[in-house]
């Protein structure tokens, strides 16, 4: 009983963390856009994390955890009732580590993270009822299916190549970050730039963002939440493996942010911060995958190729004419592909075989999420419309979606 509840305070103070990450993703966001936005965003991640968590209960986590299913699509109910044993008692020594409500708010955080990734792409110039649209769909349908893949026993995790079973994705590499990637490539393609982005020679121009110190701020948050994003992953309190998925998650990180720095300096002949930041991230995304199966000196070389990787994704939705105000497909698309393929390279389960099955799973995930967002965005589109007028982007969406001003006492102009 003991390990039970050392386990179960494990996850929960896990859950709390990731949780936190929330609060990471909005300052990185309204950090790295301009004031004139910034209810707009808040309201979003605010938006996200809650109608998140209730679908997740009504629909998601049924459908993420349907026991027994064809591999592909299944669900045990709406509503969110504890397994009952057969004397109709409720038993919540579930997975025998923890309690069956903490795996499902653990669970559910990380739900509502895939649908932030969008926002921070489609920011500034998305109307917001198609976004809340969006996210019922994609946090309520879309990921929990995905989700069933592999954590919920779905075909990916007995998939199999030669003598190697089972793609992996110890917390989420693909399966949460990929899937929030996919997604706001379609959703950036389908808005268009923001005013001003590319020139009439269709070279990229910067849209400073308004306030740094808090996307450093939110960047740090994150790397904070990372610990219970990876750490609460080995699904128990188990000191030897936890303590390592600690290291590997930090050093991946830092060795991220590092190369990325010098990477962007030797490029671009400047110091650039947000492309520091964005490398921090990057190294905790690539190393999501694989953190429990890599060394402290493989998840240096996996964090270290992430923080690279940054740098040129970034030049490359630049030269593709896709406007990311806060690089989330550079962070999440790029550097998750990377860390899932990174499992068959580095670290225990290093092989070719290992490689093709992430491969496989890498393909599956990208498929079903392009055409699932492409369909639900495009829709959109088509029905409502997904993009604010010119007059309402250049005078910012919080007067004209919201009839608010972030900062009410200190006014900036604004081109």
């Amino acid at each position: 009983m003991e390990i039970f509840t050392t386990n179960n305070v494990w996850m929960m103070v896990c859950t709390a963390l990731v949780f936190f990450m929330h609060m990471g993703f909005a300052l990185l966001e309204i950090g790295l856009t301009r004031q004139k936005n910034t209810i707009n965003i808040l309201f979003k991640n605010i938006f996200i994390i809650t109608v998140g968590l209730l679908l997740y209960c009504l629909v998601g986590f049924n459908l993420m955890y349907p026991g027994e299913f064809n591999g592909f699509v299944g669900f045990a109910g709406f509503g969110l009732d504890a397994p009952l044993t057969t004397e109709g008692a409720l038993d919540l020594t579930y997975n025998e580590g923890y309690t069956y409500w903490t795996d499902f708010l653990f669970q559910g955080m990380f739900a509502a993270t895939a649908a932030t990734i969008v926002s921070g792409a489609v920011a500034e110039r998305m109307k917001i009822l198609p976004f809340m649209l969006f996210t019922l769909v994609y946090v309520g349908l879309v990921y929990p299916i995905v989700g069933s893949w592999q954590w919920g026993g779905g075909f990916l995790s007995t998939f199999t190549i030669g003598e190697t079973e089972g793609f992996y994705d110890f917390a989420g590499s693909t399966l949460v970050h990929s899937v929030g990637g996919w997604a706001a490539v379609i959703a950036v393609w389908l808005l268009g730039a923001r005013i001003g982005k590319f020139n009439k020679y269709g070279k990229p121009e910067a849209i400073p963002g308004h306030n740094i110190p808090l996307a450093t701020g939110g960047v740090l948050i994150l790397w904070l939440g990372w610990f219970g994003f990876n750490g609460g992953s080995v699904l128990s309190a188990d000191p030897e493996l936890t303590s390592l998925v600690l290291v590997t998650t930090c050093l991946a990180a830092a060795a991220g942010g590092v190369v990325s720095m010098l990477v962007s300096t030797i490029m671009f002949k400047n110091l650039d911060l947000t492309m520091f930041l964005n490398g921090i991230l990057g190294g905790l995304v690539g190393i999501t995958a694989g953190a429990d199966q890599m060394s402290p000196t493989d998840a240096i070389l996996v964090g270290a190729i992430a923080g690279a990787l940054i740098v040129f994704a970034v030049s490359l939705v630049d030269k593709l004419k896709l406007d990311d105000p806060v690089g989330a497909i550079a962070v999440h698309l790029a550097c998750g592909i990377w860390g899932t393929l990174a499992v068959g390279i580095f670290g225990a389960k290093a092989g070719i075989d290992q490689f093709l099955i992430q491969l496989v799973g890498v393909g599956s995930y990208a498929i079903f999420c392009v055409i699932s967002a492409f369909i639900i965005i495009f829709t959109l589109k088509k029905t409502m419309g997904i993009r604010v007028s010119e007059r309402e982007e250049l005078e910012g969406l919080d007067a004209h979606e919201h009839g608010m001003d972030a900062y009410p006492d200190f006014r900036m102009n604004e081109h």
